[in-house]
């Protein structure tokens, strides 16, 4: 109790413990809300592009230190205008894109793709990572379920982050689904509405 230095490790190691129990709250909350249906979708025209090139942005840090190239299929200057909400779809791409990153294989990458479907798109999230079990795919939306258990602890997160992508896509009333292969990796996809107007953002 009198060593500085013993002090300092577990008073890191208790802070580490509340965020983390801070954002499992949070989280929970937003689940919470979008199930008893208080949470409003507000549904604008944006540039899903512009939008991914700002999610890379916030994303390259953790890319860079895991040696995960990130990669837009396609240019990324392009405009690709879909109605949505915008926050709450930054928040989808965060989460596919963080979930991709932990579970990526060093030196690896993670990819996002847009197909056009008449009316809709589709964006995918795909990464050539450690992969899911087939077994675990019907649950990975679920809350708290972990597909690896000991190192979904070692990676951190609060195990509501698929389920928080769910919520939202069908919040949206759109779809999102996963494939998944051991040892090849997986892909997150999800459709959104194309923007009726097409003016610039």
């Amino acid at each position: 109790l009198n060593d500085p230095k013993v002090n300092k490790k577990y008073l890191g190691r208790t802070a580490k413990s509340i965020n983390r129990m801070i954002a499992i709250v949070n989280d929970l909350e937003t689940i919470s809300k979008f199930e008893a249906g208080v949470i409003t979708i507000d549904e604008r025209n944006f540039n899903f592009n512009l939008l991914t090139k700002e999610v890379f942005e916030f994303m390259e840090m953790k890319a860079h230190k895991r040696k995960i190239q990130l990669r837009f299929e396609g240019n990324i200057q392009h405009i690709t205008l879909v109605s949505a909400d915008r926050n709450k779809i930054r928040q989808v791409m965060i989460n596919l894109i963080d979930n991709s990153l932990k579970y990526g294989t060093i030196g690896g990458y993670t990819k996002v793709s847009i197909f056009d479907m008449d009316d809709h798109i589709l964006i995918e999230v795909t990464d050539n990572g450690i992969g899911i079990d087939e077994s675990d795919l019907p649950r990975v939306f679920e809350r708290f379920y972990r597909t690896d258990k000991s190192r979904a602890r070692a990676q951190g997160g609060t195990g509501l982050g698929l389920a928080i992508v769910k919520h939202i896509i069908e919040a949206h009333r759109q779809t999102v689904y996963v494939r998944s292969k051991i040892g090849v990796g997986s892909t997150f996809a999800f459709t959104l509405k194309k923007a009726v107007q097409q003016n610039k953002e």
